[in-house]
């Protein structure tokens, strides 16, 4: 069985439809293992969610499903502390895709 990782980075609808995505494939235990990472203007975009796009990136991250947001990209918006009262693990963005992508994981890009 496939691993996935999901590689947002859109701060548009398309993070909305990636948020989506994702979570629905967790909860229907499409693949092995999803993982997610948010890197550039979809880390904005993660500090604004509301309503129900809120309560799925909180189960996705309740569920170890998120892996993290860029520390760089966190630092150069200044959204560092937002992301952190979120529960969200900053780390470089460019070593975690190249960890999963070693362990066998296909990435899907938002």
């Amino acid at each position: 069985m496939a691993k996935v990782l999901f590689l947002i980075m859109s701060g548009d609808e398309k993070f909305d439809w990636a948020i989506r995505m994702a979570y629905n494939t967790m909860k229907a235990k499409r693949f092995e293992d999803i993982k997610v990472i948010f890197f550039g203007p979809s880390q904005r975009r993660l500090t604004q969610l509301d309503g129900e796009l809120k309560n799925m990136f909180q189960e996705l991250l309740r569920n170890k499903a998120v892996d993290s947001a860029c520390i760089n990209a966190a630092e150069a918006m200044n959204i560092r502390p937002q992301l952190e009262n979120l529960g969200v693990s900053l780390l470089p963005s460019g070593e975690r895709v190249s960890y999963y992508i070693d362990q066998g994981y296909e990435v899907i890009t938002f």
